[in-house]
């Protein structure tokens, strides 16, 4: 049997997410004998934390931009090999919308293709792997609307995608690790970053300490951080929050204060710091749309994987963000190891476990790292009262607070979905993705996941040709 007839009987493995994760695992299963087809929304491979400035844009030191820069380097290069032996195909610029199927029958990715999206594909294969990543949590605040409000991960992407700076005088606020990224490489890249504003307390850190220092790199990387804010002269304002943006028709200044034991705003502790970006995030939540429309169980906001990235669902993977926030390092180790198991289940094998040893006892110790970061770096708790009733919440639907508020204090809801039905907020474009959080906080509801259909709008004209496009491998 020639090589060829050898790779068109392999398994097929569908790998959706370009980033860490979906890289690691496409590369470990293309070398144990899977088809893979590699999915992503993307003109190019890396995800946001590999996010690479476009050609045509003539980078000089595209290496200053990250700082994992072998890391990528060696899966990009793993990616090329794979392509040019015919084991990955890579289809960029394909945003999936769902996936369909089951384990006997195969599964169908969905996807459209191009920066319209206009153009449906579908993509056969035995099994799914998703690698979805994550997305910023972003809580509302008087003024947070304004034009040169941006989240810290778009302030990230503007710059390493587009070598462009968001504003000339920046302020990077929020809570967790990526504040400091986001922070030293705005300086670097010429901003003057007025202040960086750390909402967590220190004491949850220190708290914490036994976790963080079974990571030693890792605390050397925030070291390395540090040093570099201190060299740009940037201020750290740390147990501070923003609490307004002010400006007529853009951002022209923040206020901040100091935040008490309890998270609540101590009074006479309020400054104003002139700026024109504001670049700020609450830490990270999940992907799960794809996982919840198979029917993935979640536990909590993250989908529920055993030890070997395998979901509740026969013929479904997945890993990274998607499974738990955690970082790049994480993400890798749980793509190698879920890769590495979709091609030795695929191919009828039983699992031997210390195939990928190395990688779960990576993946053990920074689970436990992160979930500790995770514990120290959660946002105020008491931040929904500077919500004022007049802030908008849902921007999608220009929902402010005061009208959640009345839909549980006057209207007798107590859920996310009555107040959603009551007030729409949730219910535009972005379908409560960004506001679900805020919703749910000024609520005093728990968050619940929102099963959808779709992962993304859908022209009405695909959903009316789904299944009578030609498969694409």
């Amino acid at each position: 049997m020639t090589d060829t007839s050898r790779r068109e009987r392999s398994p097929r493995l569908a790998v959706i997410g370009a980033g860490p994760a979906g890289l690691a695992a496409a590369l470990a299963a293309a070398r144990h004998g899977l088809r893979v087809t590699l999915i992503d929304a993307a003109p190019e491979a890396g995800g946001q934390f590999y996010r690479q400035p476009a050609a045509g844009l003539g980078a000089r030191r595209p290496q200053a931009l990250h700082h994992r820069r072998r890391s990528w380097e060696r899966l990009r290069a793993g990616l090329d090999r794979q392509i040019t032996a015919g084991l990955v195909t890579h289809l960029r610029d394909h945003h999936v919308w769902c996936v369909t199927g089951a384990q006997r029958s195969g599964f169908t990715v969905h996807a459209l293709l191009g920066p319209e999206q206009e153009q449906p594909v579908e993509v056969r294969a035995d099994a799914v792997l998703l690698a979805t990543g994550g997305y910023e949590k972003v809580l509302p605040f008087p003024g947070w609307t304004l034009p040169g409000v941006v989240t810290a991960g778009g302030a990230q992407a503007m710059l390493k995608g587009g070598l462009v700076l968001p504003g000339r005088t920046a302020v990077v606020a929020g809570t967790g690790p990526l504040l400091l990224p986001v922070a030293t490489g705005l300086a670097a890249a010429g901003a003057r970053v007025a202040a960086l504003v750390e909402s967590a307390d220190p004491r949850a850190v220190v708290r914490r300490s036994p976790a963080l220092a079974a990571q030693p790199h890792k605390l050397a990387e925030g070291a390395r951080y540090a040093a570099r804010l201190l060299r740009h002269g940037v201020r750290t304002l740390v147990h501070h929050a923003v609490v307004e943006a002010h400006g007529d028709q853009r951002l022209e200044a923040v206020t901040v204060a100091a935040l008490d034991a309890t998270g609540r705003v101590g009074p006479g502790t309020r400054r104003r710091i002139g700026c024109d970006t504001l670049a700020v995030g609450h830490g990270m939540l999940p992907h799960t749309d794809l996982a919840e429309a198979l029917g993935c169980r979640l536990d909590g906001a993250a989908v529920h994987v055993d030890d070997e990235q395998r979901t509740d669902v026969p013929g479904v993977w997945a890993a990274g963000e998607a499974t738990g926030i955690g970082g790049a390092e994480l993400a890798l180790a749980e793509g190698h190891i879920a890769g590495r198991s979709a091609a030795v289940r695929l191919s009828g094998r039983e699992p031997d476990p210390r195939g990928w040893a190395g990688a779960a006892r990576i993946r053990a110790g920074l689970r436990r790292f992160a979930a500790a970061m995770d514990d120290a770096y959660a946002p105020p708790a008491h931040w929904a009262e500077q919500v004022t009733d007049d802030t908008v919440v849902c921007r999608c639907e220009e929902v402010t607070g005061g009208t959640v508020r009345r839909a549980v204090t006057e209207l007798g809801a107590g859920d996310v979905r009555t107040v959603k039905l009551l007030t729409r907020a949730g219910m535009g474009w972005c379908q409560g993705r960004m506001c679900g959080p805020a919703v749910a906080g000024l609520a005093g509801c728990p968050e619940t996941a929102a099963r959808r259909p779709f992962a993304r709008p859908v022209p009405l004209g695909v959903l009316a040709r789904a299944g009578t496009t030609e498969d694409e491998q």
